[in-house]
């Protein structure tokens, strides 16, 4: 009784252990007598007792592998120190459980070795510049050469490049030269931009100088002009002016004698009288001003008779 006790126990517990869950991103190798049977997934499965084993447990997710500083030569003899960073995933849990015996010591030592091999081929200066395109060489050939072991590579990272102490100190030298450079460049080129536009205020300056200068001489010409134009206008005015006047003053002239020839006309002056009124205007042609005036022998005859009737006239005023 006991027996079969134990036996019923002993078969649970096989039973048990022959029950395996496979968990996410992750993959089971089996083995059937010592040779590859098949290779689980994420699930429940169930392995035959004894017969059947789990040879290795792979993890599917995506691994990093961070190596330390490894001595490198550049191809101008310069040791450094570079250590990198290796991003990689297992594709194929057979390949890498049965195609090499410690596939991350052999992913060590094969990213150590292309990595020299790159750096070898270039100078100081290019592996300090050349970053991406060391990473992008490494990753292509860790890739291509990991790819039977079941391994893909999807990124190679070099996280510090370690030149010697002499490199950088010299270095360090050369940045401050090339500092002090662009510092002297840089005052400079201010020193030549203020005095460019020092140039350019003088220069504008003298130009809107110039430009008020004539704009001041043209202004002053159109006031000229201007002033020459009214002078002309108020002079042609004022002989306009004085011509009407004196038209005007001809024009009453001329009117006044109208009136007075026809007033004497109706009065019925005789001859003595218009003899008189010519010798008036004879006496007011000489204005005082003429030494002889010449008299027509009519008018002197008439001014005969003229006397003569005076004479008479006063002889009776004295009867």
């Amino acid at each position: 009784m006991e027996f079969l006790f134990v036996l019923i126990v002993l078969l649970v517990l096989i039973t048990v252990s022959c029950i395996k869950i496979v968990p996410q991103a992750h993959a089971y190798v089996i083995e059937r007598l010592g040779a590859y049977q098949t290779t689980w997934g994420v699930g429940l499965h169930f392995k035959v007792p004894i017969i059947d084993k789990v040879a290795k447990k792979v993890v599917l997710k995506e691994q990093v592998a961070d190596y330390p500083p490894q001595p490198v030569i550049t191809k101008d003899n310069v040791t450094m120190q570079i250590d990198s960073v290796l991003f990689y995933q297992i594709t194929d849990p057979k390949l890498y459980a049965y195609d090499i015996e410690n596939p991350m010591l052999a992913l060590a030592n094969l990213t150590a070795t292309t990595l020299r091999n790159i750096i070898g081929d270039l100078d100081l200066d290019q592996t300090l510049t050349s970053r991406e395109l060391i990473n992008s060489k490494m990753r292509e050939v860790l890739d291509i050469a990991t790819d039977p072991w079941g391994i893909k590579v999807n990124r190679v990272e070099l996280k510090n490049i370690i030149p010697p102490e002499q490199i950088r100190e010299a270095m360090e030298k050369q940045m401050k030269a090339e500092r002090d450079k662009r510092k002297d460049i840089l005052e400079a080129e201010g020193s030549k931009q203020s005095q460019i536009l020092v140039a350019e205020g003088k220069k504008e300056s003298a130009v809107l100088e110039a430009e008020a200068a004539k704009q001041a001489a043209i202004l002053k010409a159109e006031a000229d002009k201007q002033a020459q134009i009214l002078s002309a206008e108020a002079a042609k005015q004022a002989a306009i002016l004085k011509a009407q006047g004196e038209a005007e003053a001809i024009l009453k002239i001329q009117q006044a004698n109208a009136e007075g020839i026809k007033m004497v006309k109706e009065a019925g002056a005789d001859q003595a009288v218009l003899t008189m009124k010519s010798l008036d205007a004879f006496k007011a042609a000489a204005n005082g001003n003429a030494t002889k005036i010449i008299i027509p022998s009519e008018i002197q005859g008439i001014a005969g008779l003229a006397s003569s009737l005076s004479g008479v006239i006063k002889e009776n005023d004295r009867s």
